[in-house]
């Protein structure tokens, strides 16, 4: 949602001016300031990625709702982490770029959404390939399964699958490709990557090689559990090169789901309405929908893995236990960076909005900085940073749960070779 102060004040006006506008519906933001009126349909709103979003949980809690005229809709935007996340974003990519970005700020454990800030309103919306932020759900199944930190295997800068059956989809099928080769960003040759290692330098082969051996089903139905959704109404895409983010997903999800590993596996469907009023008065508030999907053991566990990656990156400090894992598409199409704190997950994407494969961000200028490609910890990660230090900033600081030595740390079936 781009920011539009001079649309909230002329929507007020306009509302307390003519009793025929105050009938229109109108979007507000947690603190009740207008944002927008609402008609539902979305090609004419000026913020059309929040517009989507409370079109689409109407629909799901009623599709009478969007047809009324004179609604209130108090959304769950937090002005103060809108502004932070704006400006984030507005820091390294222009209006006019034609890479399209966008930040997603969610409350763990309630699923309500603070902040949709986006470069440009897209009508399409941002939904890219999610690249390596995928790798935490497989990670997720192994430490759920029984592997710990330095469990791991013998693997090479490239991966074929070594049969058809090595990985198949949740209908039982084969679905290896014996014909595809994964190759490593970087050459490191053959060496031992543990579950901590292969996470925290994003090693394309090892996550093949994790994946072959948790099972690609047990790998989507984690990240379905978590909250990852597919940007369209299809299911996600189930093949083997699930856990390296091929399939193409909504900020919204992928924030999401590392919000349900903050909340120590304690799943909320995300929300953008907390209450609509109606002409009456009569109120409908919109209450949390979660569920406990994983072990807070798991997730905490999860949780010290992927703190150790960010810890070892450059966007570490941001004056809170944080958490956070880079994401790259296939040669460089797509970028991403998710991360949480306790108390708040973030997701950011960045691709081209004319489509990221005929336009990768190689060679590119973006937000009037020269990139000679770009990766996760680059654009998308400085966002991040900077937007999470800001909306942060003045909070009550919390702390993860640290893992349980004893059940995750060392190896246990796949331990380094003697």
């Amino acid at each position: 949602m781009a920011s539009s102060s001079t649309g909230a004040a002329s929507v007020s006006s306009a509302a307390s001016a003519s009793p025929a506008a105050a009938r229109k519906s109108v979007l507000l933001d947690v603190d009740g300031t207008v944002i927008e009126e609402f008609s539902g349909d979305c090609a004419g709103s000026g913020h059309p990625y929040l517009c989507r979003q409370v079109r689409k949980q109407l629909l799901a809690e009623d599709p009478q709702l969007l047809t009324r005229d004179g609604l209130t809709i108090r959304t769950t935007i937090d002005p103060r982490l809108q502004r932070a996340a704006q400006r984030a974003v507005d820091a390294y990519v222009h209006r006019d770029d034609p890479q399209l970005t966008a930040q997603v700020m969610i409350v763990p454990g309630e699923g309500a959404v603070r902040a949709m800030a986006t470069n440009l309103d897209s009508a399409d919306g941002p939904a890219f390939a999610q690249g390596t932020t995928a790798m935490p759900y497989a990670l997720t199944a192994a430490l759920a399964a029984g592997l710990r930190y330095e469990d791991g295997f013998v693997v090479a800068d490239e991966y074929r699958a070594p049969r058809l059956s090595a990985f198949k989809d949740c209908a039982g099928r084969a679905v290896g490709d014996m014909r595809a080769v994964v190759h490593n960003r970087k050459e490191g040759g053959i060496r031992f990557v543990t579950l901590r290692s292969g996470t925290r330098d994003a090693v394309n082969t090892f996550y093949m090689r994790l994946q072959e051996k948790v099972g690609l089903c047990e790998t989507v139905k984690t990240a379905e559990r978590l909250g990852l959704r597919s940007a369209g109404e299809e299911p996600l895409r189930e093949f083997e090169t699930f856990a390296l983010g091929f399939n193409e997903v909504d900020p919204i999800s992928v924030a999401n789901s590392y919000a349900s590993l903050a909340a120590r596996g304690r799943f909320c469907e995300p929300r953008v309405i907390a209450e609509i009023r109606d002409g009456s008065g009569a109120t409908r508030s919109f209450a949390p929908h979660c569920a406990q999907v994983l072990d807070p053991a798991v997730a905490d566990a999860v949780t010290g893995v992927l703190s150790d990656v960010l810890a070892r990156s450059p966007l570490k400090g941001v004056g809170r236990e944080a958490a956070g894992m880079p994401g790259m598409g296939d040669a460089s199409r797509t970028a991403w960076f998710a991360g949480y704190t306790p108390g708040l997950a973030s997701a950011v994407s960045l691709g081209d909005s004319r489509g990221p494969l005929r336009h990768p961000m190689v060679d590119v200028t973006i937000g009037g900085r020269h990139y000679a490609h770009v990766d996760g910890t680059s654009i998308p990660g400085l966002i991040w940073k900077k937007a999470m230090t800001e909306a942060l900033r003045g909070t009550q600081e919390t702390r993860f749960v640290r893992p349980e030595t004893e059940r995750f740390g060392g190896c246990h079936d796949a331990c380094p070779p003697p």
